[in-house]
C-alpha cells in the first residue's frame, strides 16, 4: 500500500499544481486567463495566437523561462526548439508536445489528438499492463493463504516470527508465480509518461485555444460552469467514474489482503479527483476520460482471456481426471 499512497500523493500534487510553474503578479497571486480558467505558465513551449491570451503573456515576459520572441509558433514547433532544462523535458515533456501538435495540425483537433495519443500510450503499455493484470490475478488466488498468514503471526512480533513470517509469504508468491517486483514496473514506465504528458498539454498554448464538441480545451469546469455552461458538470461525473471503475480493480486486487484498507484508499482518490478535476483544463479532463476508459475496457478483456484460460485448464484436468479414473477401472 505503500506504493499506492506515494503513486497517489504525487498524482494529485501534479493535477493540482497543473504540472507547471504559474505566473504570479505582484501581489504573488496566480495569474489566471479570465476566459477560460486556466493558470498562466511561465515556461511555455511555443508562443500562443489567441490575441487577448498572447497579451497576457506579453505582460508577463520577464517572467517567462524564455521570452515570448524567442518561442517558435506552435505550428513549427520542434523536440529540438529552445533549450531544453533538462532530460525529463527532453525525453519526455517536448516529444509528447510535438506529437499532440503535429497530430493536431494534421486532424485539425487538438481534443482528438490528445485523445489518440494517450491511448496509443496505452496500447504500447499493453505487454506490461497484460503483465500486472496476471501478477493482480495471480494475487487474488494466494490472498486465502496469505490472509491465514496473517492471522497466523498476528500476535506474533518476534524477529524470529518475522523472518519465519517472510520466508513462508515468499513461498507463498512462489507458488503463485508473484514476482512483488514486477507489479511496480507498470507504475515506474506509465508514470513519467503520465505526468510528461500532463505537462506537455500544459506547456502547448495552441491546445488551449482548440474546441471538442464545443467544448473549450482551455476552459476549467469550474468556470465554465460560472459562465452557464453546465455541459462541464458531464465532463466532471465521466472524469469521476472512469476513475472510480479504472482504479477500482487494481485497487481491490493489490490489497486484497486488506480490504478495508483498499476500499479508503479508493474512496480518498476519488474526493480528491473530484477537486482537482473543478481546475483541470478540458484537454487534461479529455486525457484523463479517454486513457481510463480504455484501462476498463483493457481490464475487462483481459479478465475474460484469463477466466477463459482457467476454464480449459479447468476441463483438462477434468478430462484426465476422468481418464485415469477409466484406466484404472480397466486395470482392475
Amino acid at each position: 500500500m505503500k506504493k499506492f499512497r506515494a503513486i497517489l500523493v504525487v498524482l494529485v500534487v501534479l493535477l493540482t499544481t497543473g504540472c507547471g510553474s504559474a505566473i504570479k503578479d505582484e501581489n504573488k497571486k496566480l495569474v489566471v486567463y479570465k476566459e477560460t480558467g486556466q493558470s498562466i505558465q511561465n515556461n511555455i513551449l511555443c508562443r500562443p495566437t489567441n490575441k487577448k491570451l498572447l497579451e497576457l503573456y506579453s505582460k508577463y515576459d520577464k517572467q517567462l523561462k524564455v521570452s515570448l520572441k524567442k518561442l517558435p509558433e506552435c505550428k513549427n514547433f520542434k523536440v529540438t526548439s529552445n533549450k531544453s532544462s533538462g532530460i525529463w523535458e527532453f525525453i519526455f515533456v517536448k516529444p509528447l508536445a510535438y506529437l499532440i501538435l503535429k497530430l493536431g495540425y494534421a486532424i485539425k483537433n487538438f481534443g482528438l489528438s490528445v485523445m489518440i495519443i494517450g491511448i496509443l500510450i496505452r496500447v504500447i503499455l499493453l505487454p506490461f499492463s497484460k503483465k500486472s493484470q496476471l501478477q493482480a490475478e495471480n494475487m487474488k488466488k494466494a490472498t486465502p493463504e496469505i490472509q491465514r498468514l496473517e492471522v497466523k503471526y498476528k500476535d506474533k512480533t518476534d524477529r524470529e516470527s518475522m523472518m519465519q513470517k517472510s520466508q513462508e509469504t515468499m513461498l507463498i508468491y512462489k507458488k503463485y508465480g508473484i514476482n512483488p517486483i514486477s507489479g511496480c514496473l507498470l507504475a515506474f514506465i506509465q508514470l513519467p509518461l503520465f505526468f510528461g504528458f500532463l505537462q506537455a498539454i500544459n506547456r502547448v498554448p495552441a491546445i488551449f485555444e482548440g474546441k471538442f464538441l464545443n467544448l473549450s480545451l482551455g476552459m476549467t469546469p469550474s468556470t465554465g460552469i460560472s459562465k452557464g455552461n453546465y455541459v462541464y458538470i458531464i465532463l466532471i461525473v465521466l472524469v469521476i467514474l472512469t476513475t472510480y471503475y479504472s482504479f477500482k480493480k487494481s485497487l481491490a486486487q493489490t490489497a486484497s489482503a486488506q480490504p478495508n484498507q483498499g476500499k479508503s484508499m479508493l474512496i480518498m482518490m476519488l474526493v480528491m479527483i473530484f477537486v482537482a478535476s473543478f481546475s483541470l483544463p478540458t484537454a487534461i479532463a479529455l486525457y484523463w476520460i479517454s486513457t481510463n476508459a480504455f484501462i476498463v475496457a483493457q481490464t475487462y478483456i483481459m479478465e475474460k482471456s484469463i477466466a477463459n484460460k482457467d476454464n480449459k485448464k479447468g476441463k483438462t484436468k477434468t478430462k484426465i481426471s476422468i481418464k485415469e479414473k477409466s484406466e484404472k477401472r480397466r486395470g482392475n
